[in-house]
């Protein structure tokens, strides 16, 4: 048995950012009551696994406002509006990490926070890396580290690397990268 659709009666838009914005959906399933649902409307993302020819991980290190500290992760980058999601991780490994990758190879994608979130991240590994840099966003203080292929589920079980679209993303990475790419 599946389970049911509910039907949206009314959509109420209560934000419009540059970057997001908030809507309310009414929904109800067959005549059942009403209930509400807060939506984050979100263009999109890429997260990207950068590995160099010595097979070193290149992730980022930033301070995140929202969660007040700073994170471990995997680059990223939102979409601009139409835009491609492989135009978006060209123009993100510029800007986060420094270089230009001669091969995206795409690993899947997932949603980030379906629950109240519209925001779809698309996954790539880049390789065959060149320095290209890019100027970074404003507000963005990025530090670039190194890391091994065999470090990074330590670093996801130690909850030193705790973001899960970075963790998602390297662990498909690592998959395809052992199974696929490194032979």
């Amino acid at each position: 048995m599946r389970p049911k659709r509910p039907t949206t009666v009314s959509v109420n838009r209560k934000y419009e950012g540059t970057r997001i914005s908030l809507r309310v959906d009414t929904a109800r399933f067959e005549d059942g009551p009403e209930f509400d649902r807060e939506i984050v409307e979100h263009p999109g993302s890429v997260v990207l696994i950068p590995i160099t020819d010595d097979g070193k991980v290149l992730l980022i290190r930033q301070y995140r406002q929202a969660a007040e500290r700073f994170l471990l992760e995997a680059s990223a980058g939102t979409r601009e509006a139409g835009e491609r999601p492989e135009v978006t991780a060209h123009r993100e490994l510029q800007e986060e990490v420094g270089y230009r990758a001669g091969k995206l190879i795409p690993i899947g994608g997932s949603w980030v926070a379906p629950g109240y979130s519209t925001e779809y991240s698309y996954m790539y590994i880049a390789t065959n890396l060149e320095p290209a840099p890019l100027p970074s966003d404003d507000g963005e203080d990025i530090v670039v580290e190194e890391v091994d292929f065999k470090d990074l589920h330590r670093l996801i079980s130690t909850g030193e690397l705790e973001n899960q679209m970075s963790i998602a993303a390297l662990l498909s990475a690592m998959h395809v990268y052992t199974n696929h790419i490194k032979g």
